[in-house]
């Protein structure tokens, strides 16, 4: 029988934290006392957005790495990683807003957590575009360029709930002095629904270099070939 390669052992472990985090969400973990059972989206949606997170910080780093090597290997885990991000985002956006439905009445607000998440979300989108309509080396490092500035909305999204008063709810991972964090249950839950998102990204992210590989094996066959 043929080995399981790193892709794949990597897939089954995300699909195990998946379904492990989903029964924890739902079942293991308790019930909210102020917002109910609503608040069981937090998991997935705190998830969704720090691997996003994860995800720009990727484009980053190899968007520098490019501008110093002009490897296409990085320009490839840059552009993977940000179509990865933006679909996390998304999530983030759709669970958020599911979220604040029923507890803020209203599926949107300019809050300033909210507008830089969402502006972080069109730096991303618009990247990809940019990486779409251009061809070469010198639209990847133009895309390189534009990565790296627009990733500094990331520090911005993670620090707005400190910086400004909004009312997106404040850090709730460990208690502070007069308490007010996780209960264990929904703590060890929170973990290994980060887990699971992680793992999956990671999953993607290898089979979608791969996929941008064979494009790129494709791309030269028919260049060499003459495009017969």
């Amino acid at each position: 029988m043929k080995s399981l390669g790193k892709r794949e052992v990597i897939g089954f472990l995300a699909l195990t934290f998946m379904l492990t985090g989903l029964y924890m969400a739902f079942i293991y973990a308790p019930t909210d006392a102020n917002m109910g059972d609503v608040q069981r989206i937090f998991y997935f949606h705190v998830s969704s957005a720090w691997v996003a997170f994860l995800a720009f910080f990727l484009v980053f780093l190899a968007s520098i790495l490019y501008l110093r090597s002009r490897s296409r290997r990085w320009d490839i885990l840059a552009y993977c990683s940000a179509e990865i991000g933006v679909v996390l985002t998304t999530l983030a956006l759709i669970t958020g807003s599911i979220w604040a439905r029923p507890i803020w009445y209203t599926w949107w607000t300019w809050d300033s957590r909210l507008t830089t998440t969402l502006v972080l979300w069109l730096i991303y989108v618009a990247y990809l575009m940019l990486r779409a309509y251009s061809e070469g080396s010198r639209g990847a490092r133009f895309a390189a360029v534009f990565a790296i500035i627009g990733f500094f909305d990331v520090p911005i999204v993670f620090m707005s709930i400190r910086w400004w008063r909004v009312q997106h709810p404040g850090p709730v991972i460990a208690a502070g002095a007069n308490g007010g964090g996780l209960a264990p249950p929904m703590l060890y839950t929170m973990f290994v629904c980060l887990a699971a998102f992680t793992l999956f990204f990671i999953y993607l992210l290898l089979l979608r270099i791969e996929l941008e590989k064979i494009k790129d094996e494709i791309e030269h066959f028919k260049t060499t070939s003459g495009g017969s």
